[in-house]
């Protein structure tokens, strides 16, 4: 399913990650999804700091390694919290969603 990166209400703009893990690994065919509550028509990209790109879509699926963010030209929305995608051939995933000291969590060593 689709996991926020932070808490819910901790940013206006949400970046959702499929499959749900992270790091996300660019041989997994990660789909990014910029969300931001109310309509907003377009959706602006940033990859590692750089204006990348602006499209009517606000969901894609990721060819390039590097650290993503995400804005909508709603109003007042600011950007989405940074997501990696790594080209590395080994990686230790946690799952995508907000961890609480305390709470059990199950990692994943891929290579």
């Amino acid at each position: 399913g689709w996991c926020p990166l932070s808490p819910t209400g901790a940013q206006t703009t949400q970046l959702l990650v499929e499959p749900p893990w992270r790091p996300a690994v660019l041989w997994d065919q990660v789909n990014l999804t910029c969300q931001r509550s109310g309509t907003a028509s377009a959706t602006t990209w940033y990859r590692n700091g750089q204006r990348w790109g602006q499209e009517g879509g606000s969901s894609f699926t990721v060819t390039e390694s590097g650290t993503y963010t995400c804005q909508t030209d709603k109003p007042g929305s600011g950007r989405s919290p940074p997501m990696r995608v790594s080209d590395d051939q080994v990686v230790l995933q946690v799952p995508a969603r907000a961890l609480l000291e305390g709470d059990t969590v199950t990692l994943r060593c891929r290579y």
